[in-house]
């Protein structure tokens, strides 16, 4: 495992959050992405390389792994642009999609042309060596799922050409893995929550208590009881509900009534969450509020989530507390606070940094994946000083 360098990716239904190496390099691009053509065409290809990689991934992907092969996208802030982009419609599984391993591969191909260094490389090709850490929604990993989506990355190369994107253009990266781990969403938060990057434990008033972890996606909702330090795979519970469905319903509201057009959910999500002028788009020039339209339908939303989790404290009555977590928790805080505070009353928590939110998945499979490499390292070790001791 010298030369496999980690990857811990959480492919959001939002957007894709990666963390590599020794935490050295991290990626975030929007899961969007769009069938394209091989040629794309530019303006000033002789300014292509001072562009920003991640504003113009084109690339073709060959995989085994993919049910259609040796397709070329463009993916992520590219894709937006274009009319035929795809984002995970709701009802999907992630782990049964071309575009999460479309999503995966192209993050992992970005970090290996970053840091080429670390691997072989032979005239434009890159033979890049991973141990991935990754999850899936607990109601995939219940179904059995993780186990053929861990089988089709293993042991086969995963090939990304890069074609006309910043920097990279013409570079081919060979991904191989050297091991895959597929963590259930719940027991990944519930990691990060009690453990550092080194498995030291820091929370330990949270350790042993009876917790609810809210997870609210884009696609699904997951919501994991912590019971005795793991996840209780009995009671812990998978929603088809999501936040994307309402996000469009704002989207094409915003499109009927105001005739302006949104490139992508990850727009509408800007526009609620942004800092100064919240809940506020341009018109023709003039600042005009959306904020009735936003209220209406995310805090119908609200109260679908708050249904879910006055259901869930319910049947585990002794529940201590419950943790919102995700980027749709980000978007609902405020609407699911007021509900509660209005009706039960429950011992819940959001974590007030959106970014530690939003990364915390991508953050929990990083703390996994490097607690597991630690831990084969050791074992390795003595086996290799048996073989040196011989060869003396």
């Amino acid at each position: 495992m010298t030369n496999s360098r980690i990857a811990a990716i959480d492919v959001g239904n939002d957007s894709l959050k990666g963390i590599f190496g020794k935490m050295d390099a991290e990626v975030n691009i929007p899961n969007v992405i769009a069938r394209d053509v091989e040629d794309r065409p530019i303006i000033g290809i002789e300014e292509l390389d001072t562009q920003d990689p991640l504003d113009g991934i084109h690339i073709r992907v060959h995989s085994p792994a993919l049910k259609d092969n040796n397709a070329i996208y463009r993916v992520g802030n590219l894709a937006t642009k274009s009319n035929n982009s795809t984002e995970l419609d709701p009802g999907s599984s992630k782990s049964e999609e071309d575009q999460t391993l479309v999503m995966l591969f192209a993050s992992i191909a970005l970090d290996a042309a970053r840091n080429g260094s670390d691997f072989k490389k032979n005239n434009n090709v890159i033979e890049a060596n991973y141990t991935l850490g990754t999850g899936l929604p607990l109601r995939e990993v219940k179904e059995g799922k993780d186990v053929g989506y861990r089988s089709r990355l293993l042991g086969s190369v995963h090939q990304v050409e890069f074609l006309v994107t910043p920097r990279y253009q013409g570079i081919k990266v060979n991904i191989k893995f050297e091991e895959v781990k597929v963590y259930p969403e719940g027991f990944a938060a519930f990691i990060n929550l009690v453990m550092d990057n080194n498995s030291n434990i820091i929370n330990k008033d949270l350790i042993d208590k009876r917790i609810l972890i809210q997870d609210i996606g884009g696609l699904s909702t997951d919501i994991a009881v912590i019971k005795d330090r793991k996840v209780d795979d009995d009671k812990a519970q998978g929603f088809n509900l999501g936040v994307s469905e309402s996000l469009e319903l704002i989207r094409e509201e915003i499109r009927s009534r105001h005739g302006i057009e949104l490139d992508s959910r990850r727009d509408v999500v800007e526009i609620i969450t942004k800092k100064n002028d919240r809940n506020h788009i341009m018109v023709k020039g003039s600042r005009t509020s959306v904020h009735d339209i936003v209220d209406r339908i995310m805090l119908e939303l609200a109260k679908k989530q708050y249904r879910h989790l006055r259901n869930m404290w319910q049947k585990n009555s002794q529940t201590e507390i419950c943790y919102f977590i995700g980027g749709g928790s980000s978007v609902l805080k405020e609407y699911i606070k007021t509900l509660n505070n209005n009706l039960d009353g429950y011992n819940i928590d959001f974590f007030e940094d959106e970014k530690e939110s939003i990364w915390m998945m991508a953050n929990a499979y990083y703390k996994l994946i490097a607690d597991f490499t630690r831990k084969t390292q050791k074992q390795q070790a003595p086996k290799e000083e048996q073989k040196l001791a011989k060869t003396k």
